[in-house]
């Protein structure tokens, strides 16, 4: 299968569901992270300009870890809206990927990127096979199966469906610490590192799961598609 999962920033995929896809390619599936918003004022130092290269560089060397293609959308972080101009490159990274099945934000996420990235990508999933919705990719022969992926920290969200990760923690770990740059800038804003915020909540949704760690997700269940649940790994 071709697995997409779409993120908000760099980081949200690694903290979020890095141990899914980690799973994912381990088992010979081919795996797309796109990232809609490049990051560029998440520095309290850096300009915008350099701490989008350092955050694009960051995106690569974490995709490279499970030989994940990165889908670079390029939006200025904080600012992104539903609109045709959005939609039409979401379009682009969904056909880009051609998935059957994609990891997106869930619509109560704290951060307004993060429920709008989910929002535009869920009502992306029908134009994406639609003949007539032009785009630089060919249209889709099929729709994808979609799950939204967890809240940051899990709340406001409760998952229907767990994946086992216990097996690639420590490359989850390795994948979110790529982005080196968020750190000194994460724990100022929110008075924690996000690797240690990551393994509370993995450890957590381990807990709910009975397994050491685990990931929650719900199923986004639209007609056509149901039982997209023993999709998963």
């Amino acid at each position: 299968m071709n697995i997409l999962a779409i993120g908000a920033h760099p980081d949200d995929v690694e903290f979020l569901c890095a141990g899914t896809l980690a799973l994912y390619a381990a088992q010979g599936h081919k795996v797309f992270i796109a990232v809609a918003t490049n990051g560029n004022v998440g520095s309290p130092t850096l300009g915008k300009k350099e701490i989008r290269a350092i955050r694009r560089k960051e995106s690569e060397e974490a995709c490279k870890l499970i030989n994940a293609k990165l889908i670079w959308m390029d939006f200025d972080d904080e600012w992104l809206f539903d609109n045709k101009e959005t939609r039409l490159v979401f379009i682009d990274a969904i056909r880009e990927a051609n998935p059957e099945l994609m990891f997106i934000h869930n619509k109560s996420d704290y951060h307004p990127d993060h429920r709008n990235a989910g929002q535009i990508a869920e009502d992306c999933r029908i134009p994406v096979s639609v003949r007539l919705v032009k785009s630089n990719f060919d249209y889709m022969k099929k729709i994808p199966h979609m799950f939204y992926m967890d809240s940051i920290a899990g709340v406001g969200f409760e998952p229907e469906h767990y994946v086992d990760i216990s097996s690639v923690i420590d490359l989850k770990i390795e994948m979110l610490r790529c982005h080196k740059s968020q750190e000194d800038w994460l724990i100022a804003l929110y008075d924690q590192k996000p690797s240690d915020l990551m393994h509370i909540q993995s450890t957590f949704r381990g807990l709910n799961a009975g397994c050491k760690y685990a990931e929650g997700f719900r199923q986004v269940l639209t007609y056509p598609l149901v039982g997209s649940y023993k999709l998963l790994p």
